[in-house]
């Protein structure tokens, strides 16, 4: 049982301030006075607005946009969780490193700076250009299906670790925070976390990851269950569904948890989707845009908005992943994904996808000509 005290010690103090919408006329006003019909501009314009509201400027724009890749091994791959062996979470990193997978070539085409972590690969990288060695545990977490992933303290280090690189990234000017993640394994460690904090039912919430047929589909499932068994005085965690009349975007309302977040955490594992929820919560202290990814990093944004609900209002949900769950996530969240390709691969793609998107609703917002300046009759 976790205690606040033990949590604090290694966690440092999050205040996340919820958005203010007094601009919310002015910046509509803008929005509408462009030379178009009202809501022509569709997705772009919300976006546009939320942007703004998070900027609390008229004129938002995009400054030094990166993207943070957390990887981390996982001890229940080695029990069949996933299509893939261990081995190929260190190997995937070094892709990163060569500059070689798919999230350095859409990184590259969007203009995003990629950060690679390591939270906790079983595996020696040494000193290396471009990466972060933030290793909460050499081996990657311990088998959950056997006991607790993770310690306290391991828990509450690496979400402290992903805190500090997204503080780093707002000192060094970033205004966009993209998330990613690499670990074989870690589809099962998300479905276990969104099934503990949705209550959603676990056989919903399992996927096939990496690429199980159906036949390792159905052994992935039974071995989630299997460590659910196991864990007896899992906490239950209730959700206070929105208020009538209330704004879906970044307002669902969880009740106060207590430490049962990091319970859930540290039971799961995964040190990287760990990191990924500190980072998400020092990002949006920053006022930063929270870019998020896939099943995986939604997972990660669960836990993050039972800490502080008000990481919400600072997200912008890039796709909707082909894995089955991360729908049931995002309606949860009431996201609505900007894009739905049918992706399934993580690293942070989806997101560097959409990160156009963001840059042309501040286009817009800053260069469009209104209806005043270009000359042009408004709608009677």
């Amino acid at each position: 049982m976790h205690s606040p005290a033990t949590m604090s010690r290694a966690f440092p103090d999050i205040s996340i301030v919820a958005l203010d919408r007094a601009m919310t006329g002015d910046l509509q006003h803008k929005i509408d006075q462009k030379t178009k019909p009202r809501g022509a501009l569709g997705r772009l314009e919300t976006l546009a607005l939320q942007l703004g509201l998070i900027q609390q400027s008229l004129s938002p724009r995009i400054i030094n946009p990166h993207v943070l890749v957390c990887a981390g091994d996982h001890g229940a791959a080695k029990a069949g969780v996933s299509a893939f062996p261990q081995e190929v979470t260190w190997q995937m990193v070094e892709n990163f490193l060569a500059g070689g997978a798919a999230i350095n070539v859409l990184a590259k085409q969007a203009g995003m700076k990629l950060v690679v972590a390591d939270a906790g690969v079983a595996h020696d990288f040494g000193v290396r250009d471009g990466l972060r060695s933030l290793k909460v545990g050499a081996g990657g977490t311990a088998n959950y299906l056997e006991g607790a992933a993770m310690s306290d303290a391991q828990c509450a280090t690496a979400m402290a670790n992903g805190a500090t690189l997204a503080r780093e990234f707002a000192a060094a000017g970033c205004n966009v925070l993209a998330f990613g993640e690499m670990g074989i394994g870690n589809s099962a460690a998300a479905s276990l976390i969104t099934h503990c904090i949705t209550g959603l039912p676990l056989a919903d919430c399992v996927g096939r990851g990496t690429g199980l047929d159906d036949a390792g589909l159905e052994r992935k499932r039974a071995l989630l269950a299997q460590a659910l068994s196991i864990w007896p005085e899992r906490p239950q965690i209730s959700h206070l569904p929105l208020a009538e009349g209330e704004d879906g975007r970044g307002s669902n309302k969880f009740r106060p948890a207590g430490e049962d977040v990091y319970r859930i955490l540290a039971r799961f594992g995964g040190f990287e989707i760990a990191m990924l929820a500190g980072a998400m919560l020092a990002a949006a202290e920053a006022r930063m845009t929270l870019l998020i990814d896939g099943f995986i990093v939604t997972s990660a944004l669960l836990a993050a908005a039972l800490v502080s609900p008000a990481v919400l209002d600072y997200c912008v949900y890039a796709h909707c992943s082909h894995e089955a769950g991360h729908h049931l996530q995002l309606e949860w969240l009431k996201g609505e994904p900007l894009l739905d390709l049918g992706l399934r691969l993580g690293e942070g793609t989806g997101a560097a996808l959409a990160l156009p998107l963001l840059n042309a609703a501040c286009a817009f917002m800053n260069e469009m000509a209104s209806f005043e300046s270009a000359g042009v009759s408004e709608e009677a």
